[in-house]
């Protein structure tokens, strides 16, 4: 698969070392090369990556996507990743201020960046279960493989109309996290029978 990298945060280094098997481009606000070297993989300008890949990682901070995307031109047939927060949790969700002709998927937000550091992500014997959201079956189909690459699973979750859950879903379990919390305990792993 031809990825393209959106970034060269932490987000982008995690993700794209689990997926170093592809061919991989990066791009970023910052320079590429440290991390396109880490990867072995190219560097290019928003509008080479986009035009490289299949599927293109958008891993930078939620305030500069539009910039990105701009730059980055046309994206018809490509598949985009969103796995963006918006760290001030206010205004419209982060998946809804995503103007592009992509098949955008919600993927990869839930967890920590060192959690995508895991080889594989797994806990207590079970391997992470990654959410979905996206309104493609193709590009579900890819991101899905690409979720299997690094060992977890994933699980379709809905349409891309259901990315702004991910996203809350990420802001509520982020803050009590922060607050020393175990948001893994608020939820049961199966349905009490009776």
């Amino acid at each position: 698969m031809r990825i393209g990298i959106f970034g060269t945060g932490g987000m982008a280094d995690a993700l794209g070392t689990q997926w170093a098997r592809h061919d991989l481009m990066v791009s970023g606000r910052s320079d590429p090369a440290p991390l396109a070297e880490r990867l072995g993989a190219a560097t290019g300008t928003w509008r080479e990556t986009a035009a490289f890949a299949d599927v293109l990682l958008l891993a930078v901070p939620a305030v500069a996507i539009g910039e990105v995307l701009a730059e980055a031109g046309p994206l018809a047939g490509k598949v985009l990743v969103d796995c963006s927060n918006d760290p001030s949790l206010t205004g419209a969700p982060v998946a809804s201020r995503i103007a592009t002709d992509a098949h955008v998927v919600k993927a990869f937000n839930l967890a920590h960046v060192d959690v995508w550091r895991m080889t594989p992500p797994a806990f207590d014997g079970r391997p992470l279960s990654v959410p979905l959201c996206g309104d493609d079956p193709a590009a579900l189909d890819a991101v899905s493989t690409l979720v299997r690459d690094i060992g977890a699973k994933p699980v379709h979750a809905g349409g891309l109309d259901r990315a702004a859950l991910l996203e809350a879903t990420a802001a509520f379990a982020i803050g009590l996290w922060f607050a020393g919390e175990d948001a893994q305990a608020i939820l049961t792993p199966i349905a009490p029978t009776r």
